[in-house]
């Protein structure tokens, strides 16, 4: 991360959900969930720099991102510069790397990343519990990513609770080359209907110890009932990466995007070889735990 007074750099790290269960919903028609996140070593790169001139300027990588009030990081300088009545725009540049739509909070971390930005270069002197407040006003995945490594979140997703996580795990993440709306997916969920839902205690006991056979067979996500359903892509991907060796494949979050466990980082850079002439959003990553 490097700093100085007008302008910051930080990395926006992606996320998997080693497990994720929905409990409920609410009479507003969001849900209660119960998931473990992990981070990994997948990271956009958001540099927030003060500007002269009034207002937001916001630049991509990634010419299909929007720029404007439809991106949650450029909404989170908002939110920002309207609550604490900054004077100064801003202006943003995301050098994208985590795919979009992905179920990877991809949007959310850059929108944590912008609020901790502004924090830094304003000199706000926020705690982490008020910028996780203010993310959480924007969307329930960003308050985790304010976090280093792993956590359980419960509620909309914005109680959290650190654990240890998954550590020096190779694993391949595979997304298809379309996005999932996350809306669609909870709506398609049958609660009555889910018959495996995973048990977050077991997998807190088997992180603690590192029991890698055990935080293997715990993976579990019970949105893959409905993603699965409504794109049979994503069961071939999970099908493709168990026939070439991986100990373990999940999707994350609502999905579409895929990630799978391997022995070593040679064995998963061969399937991430194979797999990439059928799918070119796919990546060789680790699980990240802190410096």
């Amino acid at each position: 991360m490097e700093d100085n007074t007008s302008s910051v750099q930080i990395k926006a790290r992606a996320k998997i959900n080693l497990t994720l269960d929905v409990l409920g919903r609410r009479e507003n028609g969001y849900h209660d969930v119960e998931m473990i996140m992990q981070q990994i070593n997948l990271y956009d790169l958001v540099t927030v720099e003060k500007s002269d001139s009034d207002g937001i300027t916001l630049t991509c990588s990634d010419l299909f991102l929007p720029v404007d009030e439809r991106n949650l990081a450029y909404r989170a300088a908002q939110i920002m510069r309207e609550r604490f009545s900054i004077p100064s725009g801003f202006k943003i540049h995301i050098e994208k790397h985590i795919p979009i739509a992905a179920g990877l909070a991809g949007g959310s971390t850059d929108a944590a990343a912008v609020i901790s930005g502004i924090n830094r270069v304003c000199q706000l002197e926020l705690t982490t519990q008020q910028m996780q407040d203010i993310g959480f006003t924007l969307g329930a995945d960003i308050p985790f990513c304010f976090m280093e490594g792993c956590a359980i979140a419960r509620g909309l997703g914005e109680i959290l609770t650190p654990i240890r996580g998954f550590e020096h795990a190779w694993m391949v993440l595979v997304k298809p080359g379309f996005g999932v709306s996350t809306k669609d997916v909870y709506t398609g969920l049958d609660i009555s209907a889910v018959s495996k839902r995973p048990d977050t205690n077991a997998m807190i006991l088997a992180l603690n110890d590192q029991k890698r056979k055990e935080i293997i067979a715990g993976l579990c996500n019970v949105l893959e009932t409905v993603t699965l359903a409504l794109h049979p892509k994503v069961a071939e991907i999970k099908a493709m990466l168990t026939s070439y060796g991986a100990d373990g494949v999940l999707m994350s979050g609502s999905g579409p995007t895929v990630f799978a466990i391997f022995g070593s980082y040679e064995k998963a850079k061969t399937a991430h070889k194979k797999i990439k002439k059928h799918y070119p959003q796919s990546y060789v990553v680790s699980t990240y735990n802190g410096n």
